[in-house]
């Protein structure tokens, strides 16, 4: 069995069959013809694989993808892939067997944390566990040097799973207690006729709840992992400005957000809660993601001094 994982190593290494190439290299429909060889050869590690895959994501698909707050899902997935394949050809001569007993121990903790979640249905649970024993099976087969070179592409694929009940309530109730009151005290200064009580509003003869969808968690997820592969793939050199990006997107996300909120009272008040609940409802939150991506790439234009003067102390150093 070591024997066929050190084959399995040298044999995928580096799968384009050609010198490693930087970030300016060129990528086609032929460097996939190594790892589709790879799959025909581990034939049976493909099918175990494909088995612990498709059932899980599927679920992942319907539950999550097809709701606004997983929308961004298929996106993360199709760059982390990309991400995945872009990074292997540098880093898969890299490859080692990893320690055995390491691996085991993952699998006798995750296995049976993943078989639960999946009987029980519970798909946040399960699509981290499966996640977790793709990691632990590439340990086992190429070990630790590929996958800490690949870190980035790792942490950004957890964006594609659905994030537990708890944290999102934990997250979004202060998020729309805080919305909602500015958004009261900001028109009640203006001379509307508005009042409200935590997450509910009145205005008018018209009463509105401040949904997690209009609370800044679905942007603040999806700008976070929008934002984090535009800073990786623009500025992965200068991890320093690249946090600064990064703590950037929540403010970015929030005001995003309140502006929606705030239209969305206003549409309410003149059209009615019909039109604030139709199309309008949909096309606020789409505009409003626009300006903030927008708004992302605006702070780093506007912060490109600091990027110049980190990179030249860089030098320098």
């Amino acid at each position: 069995m070591l024997r066929w994982r050190k084959s399995l190593g040298d044999k995928t290494g580096d799968m384009t069959g050609r010198p490693i190439v930087g970030d300016a290299g060129r990528y086609g429909w032929a460097d996939l013809v190594p790892l589709r060889d790879a799959l025909a050869r581990h034939w049976l590690l493909t099918i175990g694989v494909l088995l612990l895959v498709l059932p899980t994501m599927y679920s992942v698909a319907t539950e999550n993808w097809s709701t606004e707050q997983g929308a961004h899902g298929p996106i993360v997935l199709a760059t982390g892939l990309w991400l995945f394949w872009r990074r292997w050809s540098e880093v898969g001569a890299l490859s080692a067997p990893g320690d055995t007993r390491i691996a085991g121990l993952g699998y006798v903790i995750a296995a049976p944390v993943y078989i639960a979640a999946r009987i029980i249905n519970v798909v946040e649970v399960e699509g981290f566990m499966m996640y977790a024993l793709l990691l632990i099976t590439a340990y086992w087969l190429i070990g630790f040097a590929p996958l800490r070179a690949m870190w980035f592409p790792i942490i950004y694929i957890f964006f594609i799973f659905p994030p537990p009940d708890s944290v999102v309530t934990m997250i979004t109730q202060p998020l729309k207690i805080g919305i909602s009151e500015t958004a009261i005290d900001l028109l009640y200064t203006l001379g509307y006729p508005i009042a409200g009580s935590g997450v509910t509003i009145i205005i008018g003869q018209y009463q509105l709840l401040i949904a997690a969808a209009c609370a800044g968690l679905n942007s603040l997820i999806s700008l976070s992992a929008i934002g984090l592969f535009y800073i990786y793939i623009r500025h992965n050199a200068n991890w320093r400005y690249a946090v600064l990006l990064m703590l950037a997107i929540v403010p970015v996300a929030i005001m995003a957000n309140f502006i929606r909120v705030l239209a969305l009272i206003l549409i309410t008040h003149y059209l009615g809660d019909e039109a604030a609940q139709g199309f309008l409802h949909n096309f606020s939150g789409i505009t409003m993601f626009l300006f903030s991506v927008l708004g992302i790439f605006g702070v780093d234009a506007l912060a490109s001094p600091l990027r110049h003067r980190l990179a030249g102390r860089k030098g320098a150093a």
